[in-house]
């Protein structure tokens, strides 16, 4: 019929078009230090969105509240519609937000495909601990965990140095060694902390092109704190920009670039 609508497709773009996280009126304090000040946003499900911000603008701060590291004061945050504070910190991968980190938190003197492992346990029925014991529960669920490794570890370019110690890898590969870890988990928001740090020019390059791929192919909504800005605009949808706890701008990459108070924020100037 002439001019009849395709609702399967207007569902598909309604969903991708869904907020997957709802940050509402944040407020973190730490004695009589205001950490974070009324903090809002959202991020659509299927996008990449960039939080940025001058050192201590409180953009770790926030990242420890979606991992529930953090308590906060006043304000809500729901993934998926569920509120967070009424998530127990353990659960927080199961239900679909995985993280990594600035400073790396690998099993050092695990190999890369165990490290990976670990994160793709928390989303079997047994857990890693079941999986360690090599308990009976475990015996349906190990080769699922074991084909997830190998699809990651193939698309993170880590099969020559799969079974060697994470410690005696570059850095740069440890922090790909994170990554794999962080997804194996198959979470729905994935927080990059700090991706292109104590990387190098190319290394950061070869990181910008990963974290494009792993959105596409993974379909993966990506929320990420980095200081490196040029990371930051040639992968993000949005931007969000932090100031001494509040949030003082929130538009595309262009946008972010020509507002005057994120010059001024950065710049100690208005041009």
């Amino acid at each position: 019929m002439a001019g009849s609508i395709n609702t399967s497709k207007v569902a598909e773009s309604q969903q991708a078009n869904s907020v997957l996280l709802r940050v509402a009126g944040i407020t973190v304090r730490f004695g009589g230090i205001v950490a974070l000040d009324d903090v809002s946003f959202d991020v659509r499900r299927g996008e990449i969105a960039g939080l940025i911000g001058p050192n201590g603008a409180g953009k770790t701060t926030l990242f420890n509240c979606l991992s529930r590291l953090y308590d906060w004061q006043n304000g809500s945050i729901e993934f998926e519609g569920t509120p967070l504070a009424d998530v127990r910190r353990h659960r927080v991968a199961e239900l679909g937000i995985g993280r990594t980190f600035q400073n790396l938190a690998l099993f050092k003197t695990m190999s890369v495909r165990d490290n990976i492992k670990v994160g793709a346990h928390c989303r079997s029925r047994g857990g890693f601990l079941a999986n360690a014991l090599r308990l009976p529960l475990t015996g349906r669920e190990e080769p699922k965990v074991d084909a997830r490794t190998e699809t990651l570890i193939e698309l993170l370019e880590l099969g020559e140095v799969a079974d060697i110690p994470a410690v005696d890898l570059p850095f740069g590969t440890q922090k790909r060694v994170e990554l794999g870890r962080a997804i194996a988990a198959q979470p729905s928001l994935l927080l990059l902390d700090e991706p292109a740090a104590g990387l190098n020019h190319q290394e950061v390059e070869t990181f910008i092109e990963l974290i494009r791929r792993i959105h596409e192919e993974l379909s993966l909504t990506i929320l990420l704190v980095e200081h490196h800005m040029n990371l930051v605009m040639r992968v993000s949808d949005r931007v969000f920009v932090l100031d001494f706890g509040r949030k003082i701008a929130d538009g595309t990459p262009d946008e972010i670039r020509r507002d005057p108070e994120v010059i001024r924020a950065y710049l100690g100037t208005d041009s």
